[in-house]
């Protein structure tokens, strides 16, 4: 049986999970996971917290805060929001030696191959601190789109930015301090050679991603590429020990295959047990699918620097073959942001909601293909008008025949069950996976159960069919399937009903 590998990747380690990571990336590789077990396949999902990108050190300045401090907070918060939420991680990557060993062994491979070069690369320099400007550090202009953010990736089409090719760039952390630009060496991965096999493998797997991903890749590969900093001239990050490049680190971007090949072999020894070499999943011939959920702002590391990275071992390993992305998640017509303190976390709507509640509003609010948004007062007006008032209505009709039976089921009503079943799996399945669809699916269920007007005569059927709802519906509503009992075949000609729960208002 093939294997999935199913990685979201890791956020930033400066603050706890808001509700736009959780709306993007992680419901739905949670969703995804839950239904493809569901369906005996064999699925791996990692994930983790990255603790050494400089945005790290920026949010930790503006807080006044030590960094060390901030990362031991944010990811122990990282990871009780992913529990609480019930996003079922296996594999749940740190910065640990194992971690950094393994990144620096990756790389050392890529450099004795001859892969890595050493390049004079300009980069923008404060004299007065003595720094070197580098991502989270430089903010201005995108040279590709011309939007306003900071040096590594552009937010807005998803391109790499060097520091050095910012338009107006200034210091994020002093603006009005003044800028100049210095060369440095550092070690970079010429991705311009294999920009004809990156093209080639996305075409054969177009179905893989999304549109807006797929445009933006197909103006980024129509083009020669820029060449992908490996090491960067700063502090903050896993010290590199070559000596060409002594006292650097390694680019935060750089570490994507790394981590994910880590985040594969902890998901696998977290699920099964045993020891996974980082590898191992990853290699040519392992039987592995690998399948990224991610923001869109993060095609370039995942899908461009990466896969370029495998195509340097020369067919030693398996390429990433879909990307599932979504755009921003807002709040207030606003970017979630934790630097910024824009954010609702999950954990803490979670104690005052019902998380099944939060994860369908999620889900039927998830941006998908385009900037979506929330707020209170659509919580409470969508997940109650759609799910909490006519769950409860049909769960309490249904509640009349509980322990009652065996009742016989029709026909009809098997057809639909079995309908049911595979509308819901239209929405799970890889080949047209939508959060917005699955949620669409439980809408218009429940509205067709609400409005049936069940009796004595018809009771079989109408448990039966509540009984499918909800074991179409589990992916999402994790907590109202735990708390519901179903044995026997799905097709059967009768059904015991259970007693159903009832969900609070949001």
């Amino acid at each position: 049986m093939k294997r999935t590998l199913v990685i979201s990747p890791a956020p930033t380690a400066n603050g706890d999970l808001h509700l736009g990571h959780i709306a993007g990336p992680f419901l739905a590789a949670d969703v995804y996971t839950r239904h493809a077990r569901a369906q005996g396949r064999q699925v791996l999902l990692g994930t983790g917290f990255q603790d050494t990108s400089t945005f790290v050190t920026t949010t930790a300045h503006r807080r006044g805060v030590r960094p060390s401090d901030l990362v031991a907070d944010s990811a122990a918060q990282i990871a009780s929001t992913l529990h609480t939420m019930g996003i079922a991680v296996d594999g749940y990557t740190g910065d640990g030696a194992r971690f950094t060993g393994w990144v620096l062994e990756f790389l050392g491979r890529l450099r004795a191959a001859g892969r890595l070069e050493l390049r004079r690369v300009k980069f923008p320099y404060s004299e007065r601190s003595g720094r070197f400007l580098l991502d989270g550090f430089a903010s201005g202009g995108c040279p590709h789109c011309l939007a306003e953010g900071c040096a590594g990736l552009c937010e807005s089409c998803g391109n790499l930015v060097c520091a050095g090719d910012l338009i107006g760039v200034r210091s994020t952390l002093e603006p009005a301090e003044p800028v100049t630009m210095r060369e440095a060496e550092v070690l970079v991965l010429p991705v311009e050679r294999y920009r004809d096999r990156l093209r080639a493998h996305f075409a054969a797997h177009a179905g893989g991603m999304r549109p807006h991903m797929a445009q933006a890749m197909a103006r980024m590969l129509d083009q020669p590429l820029a060449d992908f900093p490996v090491t960067y001239p700063v502090g903050w990050g896993i010290r590199v020990p070559f000596p060409e490049v002594a006292g650097q680190v390694v680019n935060p971007n750089a570490e994507a295959v790394a981590w994910s090949m880590h985040c594969s072999a902890l998901a696998a020894e977290g699920r099964h047990g045993g020891e996974v070499a980082e590898d191992e999943l990853w290699l040519a011939g392992a039987g592995s699918e690998i399948v990224y959920f991610l923001g869109f702002d993060n095609i370039y590391p995942f899908a461009i620097a990466a896969p370029a990275m495998l195509l340097a071992f020369d067919g030693r390993y398996t390429l990433p073959t879909r990307y599932l992305t979504n755009e921003f998640y807002e709040l207030d017509d606003q970017k979630f942001s934790t630097s910024r303190g824009h954010v609702v976390r999950g954990r803490e709507l979670a104690a005052e909601v019902p998380r099944d509640v939060i994860r369908f509003y999620l889900a039927a609010t998830s941006p998908e293909h385009q900037r979506t948004g929330f707020s209170r007062q659509g919580l409470t007006r969508v997940a109650g008008l759609r799910l909490v008032e006519p769950w409860n209505r049909v769960a309490e009709r249904a509640n009349r025949w509980a322990g009652h039976g065996p009742l016989p089921v029709s026909a009809r009503s098997r057809h639909a069950g079995a309908r049911m079943a595979e509308l819901f799996a239209a929405a799970y399945d890889l080949d047209g996976f939508s959060l917005n669809r699955a949620a669409e699916a439980i809408t218009d269920q429940l509205a067709r159960l609400d409005g049936w007007q069940a009796d004595d005569a018809d009771a079989g059927d109408f448990c039966f069919e509540v009984g499918c709802l909800l074991r179409a519906a589990a992916p999402i509503l994790i907590d109202l399937a735990a708390a519901v009992h179903h044995d026997g075949d799905p097709a059967a000609d009768t059904v015991t009903p259970v007693r159903l729960p009832l969900l609070a208002g949001p």
